[in-house]
């Protein structure tokens, strides 16, 4: 049991940053076209999430692994997400990030944003370059739903006192568990069913749906 007021989580690409990691890599291999169209089904919810990651990642075998650092200097923080992040943690809150995405940009973002949970994909590397495979246990929505339930469990909450953020048809199952859930510029899926919605590309306007909700932000 902890005294946390309240706990966040967020989904990273087109949410946390302005961009699709997944997509950037892809335009290193030449098939930036093709890896964005799966991406782009995927979160619509037309393709299963894990099958449509393993054919974007086998698209990727070969690049070198220090295109992680290349990529880095492509990805921007959506507009609002310091002011978020700093005004809850100042109230006591934790927030965390949920990725289909890959640790190896997203745990920098969360370092840089002082982030109390992440949890992403790993890339299989070889001899320094990456294998076109996923180790590990892949973040589905399934996963999405039981890192916000762990989470808060962990801090003592109860899903009621969580907010969880995202735009894509894998984010909806947190989304639609957590105490508020927030469809962020989502596609059309999401926001057909998310209880709450933003869209404009300003993450801090989820601490008006708090304040609207709780009234302790």
């Amino acid at each position: 049991m902890t005294d946390t007021t309240g706990l966040l989580i967020m989904d990273v690409d087109s949410t946390l940053i302005q961009e699709e990691g997944i997509d950037l890599l892809g335009e290193l291999t030449g098939s930036g076209a093709e890896v964005a169209n799966i991406t782009h089904r995927a979160m619509n919810g037309e393709l299963d999430f894990t099958e449509a990651l393993a054919a974007r990642v086998a698209l990727l075998a070969g690049l070198p692994d220090t295109v992680f650092a290349t990529i880095r200097k492509q990805i921007h923080f959506t507009h609002g997400v310091r002011e978020l992040v700093d005004t809850l943690h100042a109230r006591g809150w934790k927030v965390g990030v949920v990725s289909g995405g890959f640790h190896e940009t997203v745990d920098e973002l969360a370092d840089e944003l002082g982030l109390d949970f992440v949890k992403a994909n790993h890339l299989e590397v070889a001899d320094g370059k990456l294998t076109g495979k996923v180790v590990g246990e892949v973040v589905t929505k399934e996963v999405k739903l039981a890192s916000l339930k762990k989470w808060a469990t962990e801090l003592g909450l109860e899903l009621s006192q969580t907010v969880a953020v995202g735009d894509g048809a894998n984010d909806l199952p947190m989304i639609l568990a957590s105490g508020i859930g927030i469809a962020f510029n989502a596609k059309a899926v999401v926001r057909e069913q998310a209880p709450y919605q933003i869209n404009t590309p300003n993450l801090a306007l989820a601490l008006d749906i708090i304040k609207e909700v709780r009234g302790d932000v």
